[in-house]
């Protein structure tokens, strides 16, 4: 694959099979993401207790790219504290919408490398709105 392409193997593998996909038992909080645009729909179900994410699952319907980025998300909020999943949340939209390379070595120190697949997604910029739908959603989740 080049690293122009936007689905790197890790989006194809876990938009097909997402590993954190469902609800959440005991939820303490659930909310659906839209993008009208292109038809994306995401719904988070998480539960957090004492300022700490216990467990992320979603719902997603929607393209690879979007689907990916709900699961690698939940994967890599789950057991971090909201600050912290609220910060890493920036971290990748910055990492998405400012193309730089001094940000490049920066997300390297401090985004899991599973978020670092969605980079190639700079030269597409119509695609950001369908990694950053569940990030949102997680956002809107964590401040409600």
């Amino acid at each position: 694959m080049d690293g122009s392409s936007c689905y790197d193997a890790l989006i194809l593998s876990r938009s097909r099979k997402p590993e954190f996909s469902g609800s959440v038992e005991e939820e303490t909080a659930r909310v659906q993401g839209n993008n009208p645009v292109c038809g994306d729909r995401v719904t988070l179900s998480l539960r957090a207790t004492a300022g700490t994410i216990d467990a992320v699952r979603h719902q997603t319907r929607g393209c690879a790219i979007c689907m990916a980025s709900a699961d690698l998300m939940a994967e890599a909020v789950t057991g971090r504290s909201v600050t912290d999943a609220l910060e890493l949340g920036c971290r990748f939209t910055d990492m998405l919408e400012t193309p730089s390379s001094q940000n490049m070595v920066a997300d390297e120190d401090v985004l899991p490398v599973g978020l670092q697949a969605f980079r190639p997604l700079r030269t597409h910029r119509s695609r950001l709105r369908c990694a950053t739908l569940p990030w949102t959603a997680l956002g809107e989740a964590l401040t409600q």
